[in-house]
């Protein structure tokens, strides 16, 4: 069988090259005579390979010496809990909701103390982003937090709100590693890897050292407290190996590639040549407004529910598989994230061309 094109939001499609790889060493990884899946997370060949993996992440990303990379457990949803668990002092924070996954972390703050909505575009059905440059965020608040893109409803931040100081948080899980990003302008950020850089069970999470601190809420488990995590190097107890290995030969493909403004360009390559079919189309149309449009993320619909699930099962048949919408939102939807090559974009919106053609009438 060959491969298909798979648009699915995650898990998503990993880089050929790297599975290859990864395939290869199955059985003996660089003669140990063993699988990574196999080795102890303590022994000198694992440890190697997750500092390496460390090493990679920072050069990409230019993180500075005052953050710390944590490979942890639990996914970005793990991350709604663990966020105010930690850094909640005064028990208030600020959320910005602009999809179900800000939403939920929203909600989950709520559990530890005064979660603030500062914003949100769910008047819309989440098809925009609200204007931030100038909200109403009361001093007190520990951190403003925010889903940068959302990979429901297509959605990215342009630019960062203005915390007027505070704090700011983002989960990235569906735009990691795909531009060049300013870590400063961060206390947080963090992304589950299952989208954009490796099989799911690994979420990253990228913390400015002043934040990491014993001063946790109180029954905050020993498991939930970064400095368990930051003191231990990621290896308080067994880490997800084999992820965290995955996501290592991520970053070094990535690398060989030229790095996130290679990356970038790529990707808004490929978005501009699905958005721009979309932008013309009597049939398909978008679901955001262009200014808001996500590189990563892209949902469109027909309009007409049947003819929808009818596409879907006619570009599946066709080797473009995962482009149902989320359930929350119906349609399609197309993940291009790094691994999904150019030439994937460019047949799916031919196979769309056809489609239309044939259902004119419809």
């Amino acid at each position: 069988m060959s491969r298909v094109y798979n648009f699915s939001a995650g898990p998503a499609v990993l880089p050929e090259e790297v599975l290859k790889e990864a395939a290869d060493e199955m059985l003996d990884y660089r003669g140990s005579g063993m699988s990574v899946m196999e080795m102890s997370h303590r022994s000198k060949v694992y440890d190697n390979i997750i500092k390496e993996a460390e090493q990679d992440l920072r050069d990409l990303m230019n993180i500075p010496d005052n953050y710390k990379v944590l490979f942890l457990q639990g996914g970005a949803s793990q991350q709604f809990a663990m966020i105010p668990m930690n850094l909640m002092k005064n028990r208030k924070a600020g959320y910005i909701v602009t999809g179900q996954w800000a939403k939920k972390a929203y909600q989950e703050a709520q559990i530890y103390g005064e979660a603030v909505k500062l914003a949100s575009s769910e008047d819309k059905t989440f098809s925009y982003i609200p204007d931030c440059s100038d909200l109403d965020i009361p001093e007190d608040l520990d951190y403003v937090y925010i889903c940068e893109n959302n990979t429901i409803y297509g959605t990215k931040y342009k630019k960062l709100p203005n915390t007027k100081g505070h704090t700011l948080v983002a989960d990235v899980s569906s735009c990691f590693l795909s531009e060049p990003v300013d870590v400063t302008k961060y206390g947080v950020i963090y992304g589950g890897v299952q989208k954009n850089v490796g099989p799911a069970g690994v979420v990253i999470v990228i913390i400015r050292e002043d934040l990491i601190t014993e001063d946790t809420l109180p029954g905050t488990p020993t498991m939930l407290k970064y400095k368990t995590h930051a003191d231990a190097d990621s290896l308080y107890n067994t880490p997800p190996c084999y992820g965290i290995y995955i996501c290592g030969k991520v970053f070094k493909w990535l690398k060989k590639m030229g790095g996130l403004s290679v990356m970038k360009e790529r990707n808004e390559e490929k978005a501009k040549i699905l958005y721009d079919f979309l932008d013309q189309s009597k049939l398909f149309h978008g679901t955001v407004v262009p200014e808001d449009r996500s590189l990563m993320n892209v949902p469109f619909v027909t309009g007409n529910e049947e003819l929808d699930a009818k596409f879907v099962k006619e570009a599946t048949a066709a080797g473009f598989v995962n482009l149902k919408g989320h359930r929350t939102v119906g349609g399609m939807r197309a993940s291009i994230y790094n691994a999904m090559p150019k030439e994937g974009v460019e047949k799916l919106v031919a196979f769309m061309k056809k489609f239309e053609e044939e259902n004119a009438n419809a």
